[in-house]
C-alpha cells in the first residue's frame, strides 16, 4: 500500500510540474548556449543600442553600440525583444544560430493644432474627467471618453492631458507597450515632470530597464518637488533591484530615505525602509536586513491598518527565509486578525498577498517545518476551505498537496489519497480557468489595441504636425549620415595607424634578427681565434699527440657551434653538451689550473627550455683565462643549473679566480679592449632578445666572495616560452 502511494505521489508531482510550467518539461533540462545577434533598423540598416534582451528563463543584456547582443539560452525559451522606439518582439529559440532582428520604428507624433485656432470647446475638460472616473472600472468607456476629448482638444497642453490619461489607463491594465507611446507622445506636447516619472515607471514594467534608467536620470532633479524627488529615487532604485544591481539599488533607496525624512514623508519612509531591507535579503545581509525589517514595521504600526498589514506579511516572508518559524507563525497569526478587519471595509483580490487562505497556508508550512503536524494539519485545512470559498485554485492546489504529503508522512495513507485525489481535481480546474483566462486577455488586449488605433487615426487631421515631424525626422537623418560618416572616418584613422604601428614593429623585428646575427658572426671568429691559439701552444711545446687530440675534440665544438650560430634560440639541452665540450677542453690545457664541474638539477626539463646559443661559453672563457689562469693554487669551475619554478630556472657560473679587479689590472691595452668588445655583444645579445621575447633572459654579474681572491660569480635567468 505505502509502495502503491508513493508512486500516486511521484506521478502526480510529474503531472502538476507539467500544468505549471506549460509542458516546458522537453527542454527545461537541455544544456544552455550562447546565442548571437543584433538588431538593426530594416530600412536603413543602422544598428539599434540599448534594446532590451531578455529570456524568458531569466538571462537579460542590452544590445552595443554596433547592435549586437549575446546571450545564454535553450532550445524552446522564449526570446523577448523590446524598445522605446518599435513594438516589443517575441521569438522562439530554435537552435544557437545568429539572429538577425530587422525593425520599423513606431511613428509616435505629437497631435498639436493647426495654424488657425479653434473654438474652444468646454466639453474637454468634462470627458477627461469621465476618463478618469472609468479608468479603474471600465477601460473600453474610459479610453471612449479620452478620445471625444481629443476631438474637442485645441490646443498642445490639452492633447499632452488626454495622452497622459490614456498612458495611465493602459498602464493601470497592464498594456505598458502603449501607455509608453502614450507618455511620449504627451511629452512631445508638453513635458512635465509629472509625465516623466510616470514614463520611467511605464518603461520599468515593460521591462525596458535601460530606458526607464535613461529616463529617471534625465529628470531634472532641482525642478522636483519633494515627494516626487523621493519617487524619482525609489523608482530608480526599483530598477536597479530588477536588473540585480543591488549596491545601485541601495543607494537609490537610501537617498530617497534621506529626502523622506527630511520633509517627514513619513509613508515613504516606511515604504523605502522596507524595499532596503528587501535588497539586503537578497545580498544575503540578513542581520541589516532584519534592523529595517523592524524599523518598517513599526512605522507601519503607525499608519493605516492595510499598510502595517502589508509590512507584517513581508517581515513573515523574510522570517521564513531566516527560519525562524515561530516568529513567522507569530506574525502571520496577528496578520489573520488584521485582515479579519479590513475584510468588513473592503475586499482582497485573490492576487494580493493579504488573503487569509495564503497566510493560513504559509501558517501550515511554518508549523510543518517545525514538525508540528498537527497544527500544519489544521491551518493547511482552514487554507483550503478559505481558498475554496474564495474560488482561489492556486491556493487550494497548493495547500491541498501539501496536506496529502503530510498525511503520507503521518502514515495515514486513506486521507492521503483522498486529499491527492482533491488535488489532481483541482489542478484540472486550475488548468482549464488559466486557459479562459488566456483567452479573456488575448480578447482584452486586441480590444485596448483597436481602441488605441481609432484614437491614432486622428493623426489624419493633424497636417501641420504631420508635417514638422517628417521635417524633424528627416534632420535626424542628415545628422545621422553626418555621425556615420565621421564614425567611418574615425575608423579609417585607427585602421592606419593600426597598420604602421604593425609595419613599424615588423621592421623593427628585422633590424633586431639583423642586429642578433652580425653580433652572433663577431662571437664566433673571436672563439675560434682562442681556440687556435691553444692549438698553436701545443705545437710550441712539440707536444703533437696533444695538439691531435685537442683538435680532434675543437672539431667536434665547431661544428657543433657553427649548426646552432642561425638559431636564436637553441634547446638547453645542446647548450650544456656545447658547455662540456668547451669546458673539456679548456681544462686540457689548464690541467694544473683548474678543476670543474657541470651540475644540472635532474628536474629541469632540459629539452623544454630554450636559450640563446653561445651565450654562456664568453663567461666560462672569461673565468679560464682572466680568474683561474693567474691564480697560484689550483681553483674550481662549477657550472650549476637549479629549477626556481616550472617555468624558471637558474644557471650558475661561478670561479674562486683572481677576481675581476686583479684581473684588470693586469690586462694589456689590446686585452682590456678585447674584452670589452666580447662582453659588450652580449650584452648587446641579451637586450635584444629581451626586446623581442619579453624579458626572457637575465644576467647579473658579481663577485663570488669579499677576501682574497674574490673570483667572479654569474647568474643567468632564463624563462620558458
Amino acid at each position: 500500500m505505502y509502495a502503491y502511494l508513493k508512486s500516486i505521489f511521484l506521478i502526480g508531482i510529474v503531472l502538476s510540474c507539467w500544468f505549471a510550467n506549460g509542458q516546458h518539461t522537453s527542454y527545461d533540462t537541455a544544456a544552455s548556449f550562447t546565442v548571437r545577434g543584433n538588431v538593426v533598423e530594416q530600412d536603413t540598416g543602422a544598428p539599434i543600442a540599448n534594446v532590451n534582451i531578455e529570456v524568458n528563463g531569466g538571462a537579460y543584456t542590452t544590445t552595443d553600440v554596433f547592435g549586437e547582443f549575446r546571450i545564454e539560452a535553450k532550445k524552446g525559451d522564449e526570446l523577448t525583444i523590446r524598445y522605446k522606439d518599435f513594438e516589443t518582439i517575441y521569438y522562439t529559440i530554435k537552435s544557437n544560430e545568429r539572429i538577425t532582428v530587422q525593425v520599423e520604428s513606431k511613428v509616435e507624433r505629437s497631435f498639436k493644432s493647426k495654424g488657425a485656432p479653434r473654438k474652444l470647446v468646454p466639453q474637454f475638460n468634462s470627458y477627461i474627467d469621465s476618463a478618469e472616473v472609468y479608468l479603474k472600472q471600465d477601460p473600453k468607456k474610459s479610453i471612449r471618453f479620452v478620445t471625444e476629448a481629443l476631438k474637442r482638444s485645441n490646443s498642445i497642453k490639452q492633447n499632452a492631458e488626454a495622452y497622459e490619461v490614456l498612458g495611465d489607463i493602459n498602464r493601470y491594465w497592464k498594456q505598458y507597450d502603449l501607455a509608453v507611446s502614450n507618455y511620449r507622445i504627451s511629452q512631445q506636447n508638453v513635458k512635465t515632470n509629472t509625465v516623466n516619472l510616470k514614463l520611467a515607471q511605464a518603461y520599468q514594467a515593460n521591462r525596458n530597464y535601460q530606458e526607464s534608467i535613461e529616463e529617471y536620470s534625465a529628470i531634472n532633479k532641482k525642478k522636483l518637488s519633494n515627494y516626487q524627488l523621493v519617487q524619482l529615487y525609489e523608482g530608480l532604485g526599483d530598477v536597479y533591484g530588477k536588473i540585480k544591481n543591488f549596491d545601485a539599488a541601495i543607494e537609490a533607496y537610501q537617498k530617497g530615505l534621506e529626502t523622506a525624512k527630511a520633509h517627514l514623508i513619513s509613508p515613504k519612509v516606511t515604504d523605502l525602509s522596507s524595499k532596503i531591507a528587501q535588497i539586503l535579503s537578497y545580498k544575503g545581509e540578513l542581520k541589516q536586513a532584519e534592523q529595517y525589517f523592524d524599523k518598517s514595521l513599526r512605522l507601519a504600526n503607525t499608519q493605516n491598518k492595510k499598510r502595517a498589514l502589508e509590512e507584517k506579511v513581508k517581515v513573515a516572508d523574510f522570517k521564513n527565509e531566516l527560519n525562524d518559524f515561530t516568529d513567522e507563525i507569530a506574525l502571520r497569526k496577528q496578520a489573520l486578525k488584521d485582515i479579519s478587519v479590513i475584510e468588513a471595509d473592503s475586499v482582497l483580490d485573490n492576487e494580493s498577498p493579504l488573503t487569509p487562505q495564503k497566510q493560513n497556508y504559509k501558517i501550515g508550512n511554518a508549523y510543518a517545518q517545525q514538525n508540528d503536524i498537527g497544527n500544519a494539519i489544521q491551518y493547511l485545512e482552514k487554507s483550503i476551505e478559505e481558498a475554496e470559498t474564495k474560488e482561489d485554485l492556486i491556493v487550494q492546489k497548493d495547500a491541498t498537496r501539501k496536506l496529502s504529503e503530510l498525511y503520507e508522512t503521518e502514515r495515514e495513507f486513506d486521507k492521503a489519497l483522498i486529499a491527492y485525489q482533491e488535488y489532481v481535481d483541482v489542478v484540472e480546474k486550475l488548468y482549464v480557468k488559466k486557459e479562459q483566462q488566456i483567452a479573456q486577455a488575448t480578447r482584452f488586449s486586441k480590444d485596448i489595441v483597436s481602441k488605441q488605433n481609432r484614437i491614432t487615426s486622428l493623426e489624419s487631421d493633424r497636417a501641420l504636425s504631420e508635417s514638422k515631424y517628417e521635417l524633424g525626422k528627416e534632420q535626424t537623418k542628415r545628422q545621422r549620415i553626418i555621425i556615420y560618416a565621421l564614425v567611418g572616418g574615425l575608423f579609417l584613422v585607427v585602421l592606419v595607424a593600426f597598420l604602421m604601428y604593425k609595419y613599424i614593429r615588423q621592421q623593427r623585428l628585422a633590424n633586431n634578427l639583423l642586429a642578433l646575427k652580425s653580433l652572433r658572426s663577431q662571437m664566433n671568429p673571436h672563439f675560434i681565434f682562442n681556440a687556435l691559439n691553444s692549438v698553436n701552444s701545443f705545437i710550441a711545446l712539440n707536444d703533437e699527440r696533444t695538439a691531435n687530440r685537442y683538435l680532434t675534440d675543437f672539431s667536434k665544438l665547431m661544428r657543433t657551434v657553427l649548426e646552432n650560430s642561425e638559431e636564436d634560440f637553441i634547446p638547453l639541452e645542446k647548450e650544456v653538451e656545447l658547455l662540456e665540450l668547451y669546458t673539456q677542453l679548456e681544462h686540457f690545457r689548464f690541467q694544473d689550473k683548474f678543476d670543474y664541474s657541470i651540475v644540472i638539477d635532474d628536474a629541469i626539463a632540459v629539452k623544454e627550455f630554450m636559450i640563446p646559443p653561445m651565450l654562456l661559453q664568453p663567461y666560462i672563457e672569461n673565468a679560464v683565462w682572466h680568474g683561474l689562469r693567474y691564480k697560484t693554487e689550483k681553483g674550481h669551475l662549477e657550472i650549476r643549473a637549479t629549477k626556481i619554478n616550472d617555468n624558471e630556472i637558474e644557471i650558475t657560473i661561478a670561479d674562486n679566480g683572481i677576481g675581476r679587479e686583479k684581473s684588470q689590472a693586469l690586462k694589456t691595452k689590446h686585452q682590456k679592449q678585447q674584452n670589452s668588445k666580447g662582453m659588450g655583444n652580449i650584452k648587446k645579445r641579451v637586450t635584444i632578445l629581451n626586446e623581442m621575447y619579453k624579458d626572457k633572459v637575465d644576467v647579473t654579474v658579481g663577485n663570488l666572495q669579499t677576501e682574497g681572491d674574490t673570483g667572479t660569480k654569474v647568474v643567468v635567468t632564463l624563462k620558458k616560452d
